[in-house]
């Protein structure tokens, strides 16, 4: 599907009819728009199927009528992904004229304050680059509230679903980690070819904003380091809290067989005729009355000594 879009007063407007687009949006393009991408605007089949490849590496191409980027983007996550959050790849391909985005899921472009004053086709792409590098820090604050609406579950748990789900995340991470370190050299490569004839160069506005992107993915990068470090150093832990919530569940099941074990003996002998014929003369009412208390005193007896034995146990 292709939509075409124009610069009008400083903001992006998408246009229905037959007008001339300065900025096409492509995602998932059939056989016959990846057929016009390549014959009309001449871009190379290669960069058009890295563009669509979800695993590509970012990179930075100078072609003959174009300037070609690679970038990496956060997938939009959803409920069926179950913690996974994916990476996907987009392909901007600026020209003098036109701007062409090509991307393999629908992504949310031209939104927001970065989009409402933009001068030239140069500085919608270096915004769009922008919003790659916040879409990351939204993914990341959201990672960590998730992780901080596990953690509570985790202390109690004794599955391991929570964990499963961390470890998930980890994952995730490392990803992202690895996605943001390429966007940072991308970005650096853009500032060498600043000048390039195929887009007009950029100006010394446009200059600063590169230099302020730069920062902004490598504190991007920093936030997802140490997310990813505090997760992979705590994992252990966790897994650690999980057995012990297991083996806490153990000792307390140890405990109520131990206590019963001997009510169940003393029980047996009493359903038994002969505790009927030593109460003879005793109204049974009384007789096993006094037989549930005599129960009752051993087994919190029982428990006691349980409880004395697992403190000195504790203590030493």
């Amino acid at each position: 599907m292709i939509r075409n879009f124009k610069l009008d007063q400083g903001r992006v407007v998408e246009i229905h009819d037959d007008s001339p687009a300065q900025v096409l949006l492509c995602v998932e393009p059939t056989e016959a728009e990846r057929s016009m991408l390549v014959n009309q605007f001449q871009i190379d089949e290669h960069n058009l199927t890295s563009a669509l490849d979800r695993d590509e590496l970012p990179r930075v191409e100078l072609d003959v009528n174009h300037l070609a980027v690679i970038f990496r983007h956060p997938k939009r996550y959803s409920a069926k992904d179950n913690f996974l959050f994916r990476i996907n790849s987009v392909g901007i391909f600026l020209f003098k004229d036109k701007l062409v985005i090509i991307a393999p899921d629908d992504i949310s472009l031209f939104e927001g304050r970065a989009f409402s004053k933009v001068q030239n086709l140069q500085m919608l792409f270096l915004r769009i680059l922008s919003a790659c590098v916040a879409h990351f820090f939204s993914h990341l604050d959201v990672i960590n509230d998730i992780a901080s609406e596990l953690e509570p579950k985790l202390v109690k748990s004794m599955e391991n679903r929570q964990l499963l789900q961390m470890f998930t995340i980890e994952k995730s991470l490392v990803y992202y980690v690895n996605a943001i370190s390429a966007n940072g050299r991308v970005i650096e490569r853009l500032k060498t070819n600043a000048k390039n004839a195929q887009t007009d160069g950029l100006s010394p506005e446009m200059l600063e904003f590169v230099d302020d992107l730069a920062i902004e993915n490598a504190q991007c990068l920093e936030q997802a380091q140490v997310y990813a470090n505090v997760f992979a150093g705590l994992m252990d832990a966790r897994a650690s809290i999980v057995s012990n919530n297991l083996n806490v569940l153990m000792k307390h099941l140890t405990v109520i067989n131990v206590v019963f074990m001997p009510l169940n003996v003393i029980a047996g002998v009493g359903g038994m005729s002969e505790f009927s014929m030593m109460t003879h003369g005793i109204p049974w009412p009384i007789a096993y009355g006094a037989f549930m208390a005599g129960l009752l005193l051993l087994g919190w007896s029982t428990y006691v000594v349980l409880r004395q034995v697992e403190r000195r146990a504790t203590f030493k």
